[in-house]
């Protein structure tokens, strides 16, 4: 990187002292009036890096309910341990010029990072309701996981101590709040350690630390000679629909939803994956992205998938990057294909794909994703996979941050905005699987579905690699034999010669008064439906509906939809779907391949679909349905006779048009 302009006693910054960034001098002026202490307490400044910039946006979006506040709590014997690691981490801070960064986004035209000389690093109090009698580290693990933190991002530095004493002995208990904007999961490490160095009296043993607008210089150089845009644009371009698993679309959350599960391997499957990545001359890491993509496949019923891929960001030529503390990892997407493919050439197209990443691992993931094919604002994956390598988890949750310090984590916290992750830590000989899920899906059933694809991953590598790797399940066994055993045993004895809706018929007779369906705050009794639904059927029987013709159902989710379903059913038709979220084209050709003539829908409706009025009625009453919602109430609510209908058990009752997937 060019040398920092910025003598020590700098009384006015020019733009000429900034190397690595634009900025007009009033810009500068407006830097400089926003840091305690003016231009003498401005070493440097510089851009962002491309994943902080991506953290940034996040941080905008709700700063109040941040996702990317680093969390780790604390106990400390006394405040004597309080002090001393609060001296540690200030030490730490004059080392690493990202530990005195605040990040300025007002009065700028693009967003910079400003390194203070000095920063305040205090201890703050914790304010908890100490009166009540209730146990104190309760409360505070209830503030550790309610995920409210918040670190003001324009004031060095963006780390926060905060301590509160037990009012019952001389223990303290510490929150240390960490933004991701200036640290990732390597950089905490390395504050731990040099905390560590200082507090056994060992610094003289630690490297000369590396300032991080090296890294940044780097990352701009990168930006300016690599092509990422053709390079994504050939991986991407014709992408033009999202892989969202189970449909979990909200990229923009804060964390709170988030359940967390972490598992580790056994020694045999891990021994296993460690000679299979070996013979393939291949590290582990590919093996797990095809196990993750092989259940983001599974969980979005895709077969062509894209998740995001975390790179650490230190593989690329900057010196001094594997000790410097900063932000360096990226989050890029990798796009699998499993439709048609071995399991062997799967895995061989997944390494080069990752090999090829890397080159690019410090291009903005809005950059990457900008070159698909999906609309604007469309996120182009919802699910993400870590792999990193890690030291072994303590054995304990209490176990001491060094050795006989006194100080002992109660746990530590990240979260992430994403709803579908998964981290793999590399522990040596070990592997523990660590998933992040929205809490309407499962986190247990996930981190199973993870261990279970790539179980099957390497046992067809060792015995069949070129199997079809749609054939390897990622289903453990006990949820296999769920889905097709026991919620499979559905027979049941029922009236052979009855048509669904005469079984509907005998419920009305037996409990007429009974709710038979409710929608929001609106319901309807047994005998309310019948008679809806009878007055529906009268219609299309009058309109030539008879057994086996089909009839168009377009409604939303609504007790319309319930009503018309039955009706066609009265009448004797087969209802055919059609939602009205679907794109116009898919709804023209649904209607003129099935040949319905009659549709039913509801008034609110009537802009958006392709539909004549000489074809639609509507259910509902609302103003615009006046006219057919009294053509409905003129019709008959009595049963229509089964001879009359000539209907059996063997006519259709439905057609589908279903997803490529479904």
């Amino acid at each position: 990187a060019p040398p920092n302009g910025i003598p020590g006693d700098c009384d006015q910054i020019t733009p000429e002292m900034l190397p690595l960034v634009e900025l007009s001098a009033d810009e500068i002026e407006r830097i400089v009036a926003q840091v305690p202490g003016g231009a003498r307490n401005i070493q440097d400044i510089y851009p962002l890096a491309p994943l902080q910039e991506g953290v940034l946006f996040h941080h905008l979006l709700n700063p109040d309910n941040d996702p990317y506040v680093l969390s780790t709590l604390l106990s400390m014997e006394n405040r004597t341990q309080v002090d001393g690691f609060l001296a540690a981490l200030k030490w730490v801070a004059e080392r690493h010029d990202v530990l005195r960064t605040a990040i300025i986004t007002e009065g700028v035209s693009n967003p910079v990072q400003v390194v203070c000389r000095q920063v305040p690093l205090v201890l703050e109090e914790l304010n908890l309701d100490l009166d009540t009698g209730g146990e104190i580290e309760a409360q505070l693990q209830a503030l550790f996981s309610s995920g409210t933190h918040r670190i003001d991002i324009h004031q060095a530095p963006l780390l926060r101590v905060k301590g509160v004493q037990d009012p019952h002995c001389a223990r303290w208990y510490v929150l240390l709040n960490l933004h991701h904007l200036i640290s990732d999961h390597v950089g905490l490490e390395i504050i731990g350690a040099e905390v560590r160095a200082w507090k056994s009296g060992q610094v003289e043993q630690l490297p000369t630390p590396v300032p991080y607008r090296e890294f940044v210089a780097h990352a701009l150089h990168q930006a300016k000679t690599l092509d990422a845009k053709a390079f994504f644009t050939e991986k991407l371009g014709d992408l033009t629909e999202p892989t969202t698993p189970f449909g979990l679309l909200n990229i923009h959350g804060d964390g709170r939803a988030i359940e967390e599960v972490r598992q580790g391997l056994s020694p045999e499957l891990a021994r296993a994956i460690r000679t299979v990545a070996q013979d393939l001359h291949m590290t582990p890491a590919t093996l797990f992205h095809v196990a993750w993509a092989m259940v983001v496949a599974a969980c979005s019923g895709r077969d062509d998938v894209v998740f995001g891929t975390v790179l650490s960001g230190r593989l690329q030529g900057t010196e001094g990057a594997e000790r410097m503390l900063g932000m360096f990892i990226n989050t890029l997407p990798l796009r699998v294909q499993l439709h048609g493919k071995s399991v062997r050439q799967v895995v061989t197209e997944t390494d080069k794909a990752l090999r090829e990443l890397l080159a690019y691992e410090q291009t903005s993931l809005s950059v990457a994703q900008g070159c698909s094919g999906l609309a604007s604002g469309m996120p182009l994956f919802s699910a993400m996979l870590n792999y990193r390598h890690s030291a072994p988890a303590p054995v304990k949750s209490n176990a001491s941050v060094a050795p006989d310090s006194g100080i002992r984590s109660l746990g530590s916290q990240e979260r992430t905005n994403y709803p579908f992750n998964a981290s793999v830590d590399n522990l040596g000989e070990g592997f523990a699987l660590t998933v992040q899920i929205d809490r309407s899906v499962s986190a247990q059933r996930v981190v199973n579905y993870l261990e279970q694809a790539v179980s099957g991953l390497v046992t067809a590598l060792s015995r069949a690699p070129d199997q079809q790797i749609q054939e390897v399940s990622v289903l453990p066994e006990p949820e296999r034999h769920q889905l097709l055993v026991q919620w499979n045993d559905t027979h049941r004895d029922y009236p052979q010669d009855k048509c669904l809706h005469e079984l509907f018929e005998a419920q009305v007779e037996q409990v007429p008064g009974k709710v038979a369906v409710v929608f929001e705050e609106q319901q309807l009794t047994y005998r309310e439906l019948n008679e809806r639904a009878n007055q529906v059927a009268h219609y299309l029987r009058s309109q030539g509906v008879k057994p086996d013709t089909l009839v168009g159902l377009c409604v939303e989710r609504s007790l319309e939809m319930v009503v018309g379903l039955l009706g066609i059913l009265k009448a004797g038709g087969a209802y055919v779907p059609i939602d009205p979220s679907y794109p116009e084209g898919r709804i023209r050709y649904m209607l003129s391949d099935s040949g319905v003539q009659v549709i039913l829908s509801q008034s609110f409706l009537h802009d958006q679909l392709p539909l004549t009025d000489q074809q639609v009625v509507y259910l509902d009453t609302d103003n615009d349905a006046q006219g057919y919602a009294q053509l409905l109430s003129t019709q008959s609510t009595q049963n229509i006779d089964k001879a009359q209908l000539q209907l059996t058990p063997q006519h259709l009752a439905y057609v589908i048009y279903t997803s490529g997937s479904t």
